[in-house]
């Protein structure tokens, strides 16, 4: 594939996140090879099509409304690299936003692998869970 249908792929992706869980899994079934391996933020690799859904089920769970908005994408040979934002209103009704930059390999029109990095402790902030510092 070449950069720029790489770039679309990816595009086409983050259009459907924003549809909804039912898009997002549609299209992870679409665009991810059965053995997609992602490298979390937690530390923690999830490995395998179907455990990701199933994280990413628990995620949409809390946070059913949350909208992308892809800030920059540069591509070279099989990796893209994005920044994006995530943002969304859990059952609290505190809106939250938070910045995440990922790389994703791709092979055979397929998203095989990423690295996912996000700002924790912002978040967790954002949701009280963690105190601001000076608001203990």
């Amino acid at each position: 594939m070449s950069v720029e249908e790489i770039k679309a792929l990816v595009r086409h992706f983050f259009e459907e996140v924003n549809k909804g869980e039912t898009a997002f899994m549609a299209a992870v079934d679409e665009l991810f090879a059965t053995d997609y391996v992602e490298h979390g933020g937690t530390g923690e690799d999830t490995s395998g099509i179907k455990n990701y859904k199933r994280s990413m089920n628990e995620f949409y769970q809390a946070f059913a409304d949350v909208h992308v908005t892809l800030d920059d994408m540069v591509a070279e040979g099989d990796k893209v690299a994005v920044r994006f934002t995530l943002s969304g209103i859990p059952p609290t009704k505190k809106k939250w936003t938070i910045g995440e930059i990922g790389i994703i390999r791709i092979a055979g029109g397929k998203f095989v692998e990423s690295w996912m990095r996000y700002d924790t402790l912002g978040w967790q902030q954002q949701l009280c869970l963690i105190p601001s510092p000076g608001k203990g």
